[in-house]
């Protein structure tokens, strides 16, 4: 354009230039980790405490912090601490009668308390953890809603019957894990009287409602034209009644019997679980009550073999899940049912029921901490 003036070219460049400065990587966020102990046996399993460095008390009764219901624990029994960034805590026994124990070894004034290590205080046994605080309170929200599992299941039993002419005593008591066990017993009639116990496959909530779901049939008798005087029908009707593929592939044990008073006999079916065992009043023999049959909702609908059995007067029916003796024990050994079976025939203890003895009796033998599986025993007295 004439008159114009030519344009110096650095303003007319529209192209931007960025400068950056160096910064320095952040930093990693760090995780935040806590000291728990964690009940795993005794008085509130599932428990959880947190640790820091103030010492934690624990004994028998105020002012410690953790008060354990326990003879065995003295009344100020121990302290326990740690410092947040250390990985191990500490433990310091307070003279304590029977000591403290860190995985099995007495604790000789302080001494470390590592990860996962299990300290014993009597019967108590509780289990430090060191985690994440996130993923701690997680393992307390499953913790929570496994014990109400676990309460619900027990609800759901009958309570014992100490008189009659048939006699009943129990102990169940869930895994840390909670498994799939139940039982329960009624008057058929005047004459009969039935008992069982269910053994539903896996851990957790799923098998517990599993369990709830197969209870609650049982109790309300809603098998549908079945004579629950027959093992085998009860048996065969639950098959069709409970598929796995129809169940979240979930199939369970079975015990289930009858015991007619007039006659004196036991008739009984198993469907896939151990012998229940009748033992005679002088306790020098005991009696498999088993028959070969799947497990419930494991095949197609299918006819179930039952059998029959006398029973002597002052005999004594137990029947029991796997999580009984299927124990790891302080010797390094894994318990099988020949190793529990020479129980039964011991004599009685003054003061304990016959399930409560042998629970004391399993818990000696097995590694401290919570057991692997449900231990659920029930004992069937009959009298005269």
């Amino acid at each position: 354009m004439e008159g114009s003036q030519p344009v110096d070219a650095a303003l007319t460049d529209t192209r931007t230039v960025i400068i950056t400065t160096a910064r320095p990587a952040a930093a990693a966020t760090r995780v935040e980790r806590v000291h728990y102990l964690v009940v795993t046996a005794g008085a509130e399993p599932g428990r959880r405490v947190r640790l820091g460095p103030r010492p934690l008390r624990l004994g028998r009764r105020a002012p410690c912090e953790l008060v354990l219901a326990d003879p065995e624990v003295s009344a100020l029994h121990c302290e326990v601490g740690a410092d947040a960034d250390a990985d191990a805590a500490w433990v310091d026994d307070r003279g304590s009668t029977n000591g403290s124990y860190v995985d099995g070894v007495r604790v000789e004034g302080r001494a470390a308390l590592p990860n996962g290590a299990l300290l014993q205080l009597g019967q108590q046994v509780l289990k430090h953890e060191y985690r994440p605080w996130r993923e701690a309170e997680r393992s307390d929200e499953l913790d929570r809603d496994l014990q109400q599992a676990g309460r619900y299941i027990r609800s759901l039993l009958p309570p014992p019957n100490p008189q009659g002419p048939v006699r009943t005593d129990w102990v169940f008591e869930p895994s840390a894990q909670l498994g799939g066990d139940a039982f329960g017993y009624f008057a058929i009639d005047e004459h009969r009287f039935a008992g069982y116990l269910i053994d539903v496959s896996g851990h957790g909530i799923g098998a517990a409602v599993h369990t709830v779901s197969v209870l609650n049939v049982m109790r309300q008798r809603a098998l549908g034209g079945v004579d629950f005087g027959d093992p085998a029908q009860v048996l065969a009707r639950l098959n069709e009644m409970f598929p796995m593929e129809e169940h979240g592939g979930l199939f369970f044990t079975f015990w289930y019997g009858v015991y007619d008073l007039a006659a004196r006999r036991l008739r009984y079916a198993s469907a896939g679980h151990h012998p229940a065992y009748l033992v005679d009043p002088g306790r020098s023999a005991l009696q498999p009550l088993r028959t070969r049959n799947p497990m419930i909702g494991a095949l197609p609908p299918r006819a179930f073999a039952a059998a029959e059995v006398e029973v002597a007067p002052g005999s004594t029916l137990y029947v029991f899940s796997d999580g009984v003796f299927e124990i790891d024990t302080v010797q390094g050994r894994c318990w099988g049912l020949g190793d529990f079976t020479p129980l039964l025939l011991e004599p009685p203890e003054a003061g304990l029921s016959e399930p409560l003895r042998l629970q004391r009796r399993v818990r000696a033998a097995a590694l401290p901490g919570p057991l692997a599986d449900d231990f659920s025993i029930l004992a069937v007295t009959f009298p005269t």
